[in-house]
């Protein structure tokens, strides 16, 4: 049990660690490089508009949704409004090529499953974002303090973003290997095969598949590969909801939220993310 379980804890963490490490050096890019006006400016002042825009903006940034956590924090520190950011994080690990390729071969080459999952993630993450505006009034983070250095050569600039995302490194990494030595736990001693069991009907379905996603904590860029193997098991539905959900939410990525936001924060958003990927699965 043991040895499995190390086998496991160690597996996580490998998969996870190349996108930890793309994530804090882009937030530290996003630190030195990128100004609260650049933000401003291309930002949209509709909110909406806004939301919408920044879950398209995750198509282009491959990151899993460990990584995409600091780059998150950066941009709010940035300018970036919270419904904006949560949208951006939420579709990151979902929408960047890396994963529809993926899920594309997974699904044997099926685009159906490609336009589900891209389209659900969308729809939810632009929910979730507009209702964020209504349900959190003050900023979520732990740390708001945004530090202004002026670097006077491009080096000195290096230097600078190397270290933003060094701190942000050794910052969210204790998380991230919290969080893979509770779901290794997790996945030893709980049975998938009784899950299995318990989500026989159609309701239960989505939430056993929803439950697994949380559990297994695996990246996005491979989790199409594990859910195609529950086809015969489980509905189209229920399959995207473990596609959704997994990436918006798993153990260790909660982990990296809660050393980011304030806990209250990430109930709520908890919350409001499992009843809308709930939803918008159920109704497909």
């Amino acid at each position: 049990m043991l040895l499995q379980m190390n086998t496991i804890f160690i597996s996580i963490v490998i998969e996870a660690l190349p996108f930890i490490l793309i994530g804090v050096l882009i937030s530290g890019i996003i630190q030195i490089f990128i100004s609260e006006e650049f933000i401003a400016r291309i930002m949209p002042k509709n909110m909406i508009l806004a939301v919408i825009f920044s879950s398209l903006l995750g198509s282009i940034i491959p990151a899993c949704e460990c990584g995409i956590v600091p780059i998150t924090r950066r941009l709010m520190l940035k300018g970036v409004p919270l419904p904006a950011a949560m949208a951006f994080m939420l579709t990151g690990p979902i929408i960047n090529p890396i994963v529809l390729s993926s899920t594309y071969i997974a699904f044997g080459n099926s685009w159906k499953m490609v336009f589900y999952r891209a389209g659900l993630a969308l729809v939810t993450s632009i929910i979730v974002g507009i209702l964020l505006k209504f349900f959190v009034k003050e900023s979520p983070l732990k740390n708001s303090t945004l530090e202004h250095i002026h670097y006077h050569s491009f080096k000195e600039k290096i230097d600078g973003m190397l270290k933003h995302s060094i701190d942000e490194f050794f910052s969210v990494g204790k998380f991230l290997i919290i969080g893979s030595l509770i779901a290794a736990a997790v996945q030893t001693f709980i049975s998938t095969a009784t899950l299995v069991q318990i989500g026989s009907g159609p309701f239960s379905s989505h939430l056993v598949m929803m439950g697994l996603a949380y559990i297994l904590s695996l990246c996005s860029q491979a989790d199409a590969f594990v859910a195609s193997s529950f086809r015969n098991s489980f509905s189209e539905g229920a399959i995207l909801s473990f596609l959704i959900f997994g990436p918006m939410l798993d153990i260790k990525n909660t982990f990296m939220l809660l050393s980011t936001f304030k806990a209250n924060f990430v109930w709520k958003l908890t919350a409001i993310i499992t009843i809308t990927v709930l939803i918008v699965t159920i109704l497909v």
